[in-house]
C-alpha cells in the first residue's frame, strides 16, 4: 500500500468466533492448478432503508445473505450516523449477521451531537468472507454534501481490501461516484481511481482488481469510458439496478480487472429492501499471473 494513503484499522471479525463457513483453508495440492472460484457483489444499501423508507436490517441482512457471496462492496453506509439509522455501526452490525469480516471506508467523520458518543460516519464498506490482509481508505475529488457552499476537493471513502483468495491475492475497491447531472465530479472521479488503482497494481504484482460501487451513471457515459480501458463491465447486458422497484437505470456496477474471468452475472430481482438492486457475479481466478499466462 502507498504510506501517502491513509490506512484503516477498522477491521473486524463480526463476533469472537468466525463460523466454519468464514474460515478459509489453504489450497491442497490438488486445486494449485485449477482456477479459483470466487462469487463477488455489490449493493447501495441506502443507509439500512428500503425502496419504502422503513429503516429495516433484518430485511437487508436477508437480502445480503441470499446473494451468498464471498464479497460484498456496500454504499450508503451509516456507522452512528443520527436518527435515520437508529444510530447503529450498520457497517458493523450487517457484518455479524452474516458472519462476516468487514472494513469501513468513512466519506464523512463528524464529531458526535453528544459529548462521550461515537463519532458520526457515513461511506463504503467490505464485507468478506476471507481475512482482510489490509485496508486503505483513499481520496478522490468529491464535492461535499456537508458543505453549504462546497468546491470539488480529496476527501476519503474510496475504500480498497487486500485479500488472499486461496492463494490469489485480491485488490477490491469500492466506490459511490458524484450523483449529479453536471458529470465534472465524475470525471475526475475516475481519472482519480485510475491513477491510485493503477498504482496499488503496480506495489502488488499479480493481484486480480476488482472495483464495486454505485457510479452514478450508465455504462456509455462518456465521463465512464476511461475506465473501460482497464476494467470490464461484469454486469454488460444484465438488468437495470435503479430504483428498486421498477428500475429503469443500470448505475451498479461490478468491474474486473485483467486475470479474472466472468462466469455468470445478475440482478437479483429484490424491490423492497434497499432503493437500488444488487449486482452479483461469479468470477474465477486463474492461478497464473496476468500477462504471464
Amino acid at each position: 500500500m502507498s504510506p501517502r494513503a491513509h490506512t484503516f484499522a477498522q477491521l473486524s471479525l463480526a463476533g469472537a468466533v468466525l463460523t466454519l463457513a468464514v474460515a478459509t483453508p489453504p489450497a491442497s495440492a490438488a486445486d494449485r492448478g485449477h482456477p479459483v472460484p470466487l462469487r463477488i457483489a455489490t449493493y447501495n444499501i441506502h443507509a439500512g432503508a428500503g425502496s419504502d423508507g422503513v429503516f429495516d436490517l433484518d430485511r437487508q441482512a436477508a437480502a445480503l445473505r441470499a446473494l451468498d457471496a464471498d464479497v460484498i462492496g456496500l454504499q450508503e453506509v451509516d456507522v452512528h450516523w443520527g436518527a435515520r439509522s437508529q444510530g447503529l455501526d450498520v457497517a458493523g452490525e450487517l457484518a455479524r449477521r452474516l458472519g462476516m469480516r468487514v472494513s469501513f471506508a468513512p466519506i464523512y467523520s463528524l464529531d458526535p451531537v453528544t459529548a462521550g458518543e461515537p463519532r458520526r460516519e457515513y461511506g463504503v464498506a467490505v464485507l468478506s468472507r476471507f481475512p482482510v490482509r489490509s485496508a486503505t481508505n483513499h481520496e478522490i475529488t468529491r464535492l461535499s454534501t456537508q458543505d453549504e457552499n462546497p468546491v470539488p476537493a480529496p476527501a476519503p471513502g474510496f475504500g480498497e481490501v487486500t485479500l488472499k483468495v486461496r492463494g490469489v491475492p485480491v485488490q477490491v475497491f469500492v466506490t459511490h461516484l458524484d450523483y449529479r447531472a453536471d458529470p465534472a465530479v465524475r470525471e475526475a472521479q475516475v481519472a482519480d481511481t485510475r491513477r491510485i488503482m493503477a498504482r496499488e497494481r503496480a506495489e502488488l504484482p499479480g493481484a486480480r482488481q476488482f472495483l464495486l460501487g454505485d457510479f452514478n451513471a450508465e455504462p456509455s457515459a462518456p465521463e465512464l469510458a476511461p475506465l473501460w480501458k482497464e476494467l470490464r463491465d461484469a454486469g454488460a447486458g444484465t438488468p437495470d439496478t435503479y430504483p428498486a422497484e421498477a428500475p429503469v437505470k443500470r448505475i451498479d456496477y461490478v468491474t474486473v480487472g485483467e486475470g479474472v474471468r466472468v462466469r455468470t452475472v445478475a440482478v437479483p430481482e429484490q424491490p423492497a429492501a434497499s432503493d437500488h438492486r444488487p449486482v452479483v457475479a461469479d468470477v474465477s481466478l486463474p492461478r497464473r499471473t496476468p500477462g504471464r499466462d
